[in-house]
């Protein structure tokens, strides 16, 4: 059953791309780093929220529905190219850190460079946890919303991203 009309849609599809598109390509980019594949998940991202649109119940907030799309996307990407190219954590981190080295759209003082070269030593879970709470200064409870996990489990999950990354960046 679709609630908004097609040519409703297509308008608040256009909405949506003008207004939202920089944040959820940048939720994006924190995830798989490089800028190309960045683009690539967008797309993806667009199609899922095009095709998804008309059935949106607001039960959540639109902002939210979209950057659970965007993440999940963005995971799934990793985890395929984990799969297909990659063995192991350690080795998806060293990826996104030459990914991130050799990056001409990124640009920045040799601090903030560390930092992300800290972040790939953290799980998934918990580099996802920390840029949502950190970068886009959002709160335990809205990352728990649109992650879909406790509250608590945010707090623990942040609380020992941050030690991981204070040792790191206390021994460069």
């Amino acid at each position: 059953m679709r609630l908004i009309s097609e040519g409703r849609s297509e308008t608040a599809f256009r909405l949506i791309v003008s207004q939202y598109g920089e944040q959820l390509y940048w939720r994006i980019r924190k995830i798989v780093v490089s800028h190309e594949d960045s683009n690539d998940v967008l797309q993806n991202v667009y199609v899922k929220i095009w095709r998804g649109l008309g059935a949106f119940r607001f039960e959540s907030k639109l902002s939210t529905w979209m950057h659970r799309i965007a993440t999940n996307e963005a995971l799934n990407f990793i985890n395929e190219k984990r799969r297909k190219v990659y063995g192991n954590q350690v080795e998806i981190g060293e990826m996104l850190a030459n990914t991130l080295e050799s990056d001409v759209y990124i640009n920045g003082n040799e601090m903030a460079k560390k930092l992300q070269m800290a972040l790939f030593t953290l799980s998934e879970r918990q580099r996802l946890i920390f840029n949502m709470r950190y970068f886009e200064d959002m709160t335990n409870e809205a990352v728990a919303e649109e992650l879909g996990v406790a509250v608590g489990t945010i707090k623990a999950t942040y609380h020992q991203a941050v030690k991981k990354i204070e040792e790191l960046l206390k021994d460069r």
